[in-house]
């Protein structure tokens, strides 16, 4: 038993690209060109961006079941990705480089167990997370800032 590790779907943010400053704080969202520090995460492609990449901060519902864990909070997206990654069986290197909180939960999204690891150390715990047959999917969130990072579902081996 493995796991994937799914990037957001682009779709619901391709009608914000190339829309003006004052547009995008109309609709709640933010442009920011990132610097020489880097440390913005995209949530599409799965990685850090790179200097002078343009990412858009806006808010996303990532729990959107209607129960008491229903969730949204700020994520970065690549301004101009159409295609969302997935990574199969391993935890991608922008979130390996990050302190994450795991959060569990089953088929009636209800959250069952959590934890905060390392990011390195992620793999080992997911896949411990999995073991638990009523864990239906896990959200990753990068922990210090608290914003969603990825899901995580069961795959077969």
């Amino acid at each position: 038993m493995t796991f994937r590790i799914y990037g957001l779907d682009p779709s619901p943010f391709v009608s914000l690209y190339g829309l003006s400053d004052e547009e995008l704080a109309s609709r709640g969202a933010r442009r920011v060109v990132v610097g020489p520090d880097g440390g913005v995460p995209d949530r599409v492609e799965l990685r850090d961006l790179r200097e002078g990449e343009i990412a858009l901060l806006v808010n996303h519902t990532h729990q959107p079941a209607n129960t008491p864990y229903r969730a949204s909070h700020a994520v970065y997206v690549l301004e101009g990705a159409t295609s969302a990654r997935t990574v199969d069986g391993a935890v991608p290197e922008v979130m390996r480089r990050r302190l994450l909180s795991l959060r569990a939960f089953d088929a009636e999204h209800m959250m069952i167990e959590a934890d905060v690891v390392d990011g390195a150390d992620a793999d080992a715990r997911l896949a411990g997370m999995f073991a638990d047959a009523r864990v239906a999917y896990i959200h990753v969130h990068y922990a210090r800032p608290g914003c969603f990072a990825a899901r995580v579902e069961r795959i077969a081996a």
